[in-house]
């Protein structure tokens, strides 16, 4: 079988997206796949709106209409797959989309009314037109049936692997640890990972975390501080950033995290805490069903507004030792059903029901 990977946003900096095309790819070939990649060659779209984004969309509409069918004929796929909700014309290849989530869907509320009518635009017609759907987790496609009336055979559900440190065991999280002690490769500061979205919460990880500086404070206890690990930008109090830290760098704050703070309101995935789990990482989370179904009960969970709540929880995390350890323990466990193979195979079938 050959298949045609769009991988575009792997050249685009550090994403979730990025990770999953780079290691969905590398785990195809090893299940004995042959990936042929293409990537849009033009820059990066500038942030802001205007003519120069709007004259990006158009590049991209280009790309994945015209050029990404046209290549998918000259190397002789049998599959296209887009990784983000895209249509090919003009193309005999099976095409498969992935949808991340409907997160402009579930909470219109938390976009502009021109994203969400060009987000819905989009996925619509990729959807309606791929051959097979893939939904990166049943939460997502449960939000395709009960908002659009998709499912059915053509719909695929494939989880995620962990990121950039599967397979990392206890001996290499928290460099300098000493890692007979209990509790000592963890807990020397708490984690966010992310941008600041609105439907990320950011803002209640930042309240929570004030309230429990609060608490420890008033009980003559050191608070933990609160690292920005992505590209979210807040001050405060006990607040540090870390923009864009690198793969050795992010494990390595996994690794020494007290705990991954997971506030989101709505995710379609939640790599993050994946990826915290398998390094190690206590996560506790906001509660919404895709984090739910990746973390079980491996993770701590708050509503998505109850700030004295989270900090409760950072408060236990923080002073316990031994709860970080049990949920360290948890959380690797639960990690290990995930893995890059097992969502390679889910896309194999994803890919047959295209034709391929």
């Amino acid at each position: 079988m050959r298949v045609l990977l769009d991988t575009t946003f792997s050249r685009r900096g550090p994403s979730g997206t990025s990770v999953y095309v780079d290691r969905l790819g590398a785990a195809l070939e090893e299940a004995g796949v042959e990936v042929v990649r293409a990537a849009n060659p033009r820059r990066p779209a500038p942030a802001g709106g205007g003519v120069g984004s709007a004259v990006n969309l158009l590049l991209d509409r280009l790309w994945t209409d015209v050029e990404l069918p046209r290549r998918g004929r000259r190397v002789g796929a049998d599959v296209i797959h887009h990784p983000l909700p895209a249509r090919g014309r003009g193309t005999r290849c099976g095409q498969v989309v992935t949808v991340h989530d409907l997160a402009f869907v579930a909470h219109p509320e938390l976009f502009d009314a021109r994203f969400r009518r060009y987000a819905a635009l989009a996925h619509r017609a990729a959807v309606r037109g791929a051959e097979a759907v893939v939904c990166v987790s049943h939460a997502t496609a449960s939000e395709l049936a009960q908002h659009w009336g998709v499912g059915g055979e053509r719909v695929v559900v494939a989880h995620h692997g962990p990121g950039q440190i599967e397979g990392r065991g206890p001996a290499s999280r928290g460099r300098g640890a000493d890692v007979d002690e209990p509790g000592a490769r963890q807990g020397r500061h708490l984690l966010y990972v992310g941008d600041d979205e609105p439907r990320k919460n950011l803002g209640l990880a930042l309240a929570a975390h004030a309230r429990y500086r609060e608490a420890c404070q008033a009980d003559g206890e050191p608070p933990l501080e609160l690292v920005l690990a992505g590209s979210a930008r807040r001050d405060g109090p006990g607040v540090r950033c870390e923009p864009a830290p690198a793969p050795a760098r992010l494990a390595e704050l996994y690794a020494g995290a007290a705990a991954l703070v997971h506030p989101a309101r709505h995710e379609g995935f939640g790599l993050t805490a994946l990826e915290a789990m398998a390094a190690g990482a206590p996560v506790i989370a906001a509660q919404c069903p895709a984090v739910v179904e990746v973390c079980g009960p491996a993770a701590r969970y708050v509503q998505a507004d109850d700030a004295d709540g989270l900090a409760s929880l950072l408060r236990a995390v923080g002073r316990d030792p031994g709860l970080r350890e049990r949920m360290s323990a948890d959380g690797r466990r639960r990690a290990g059903v995930f893995s890059w193979a097992r969502s390679a195979r889910a896309h194999i079938k994803a890919y047959t029901v295209a034709g391929g």
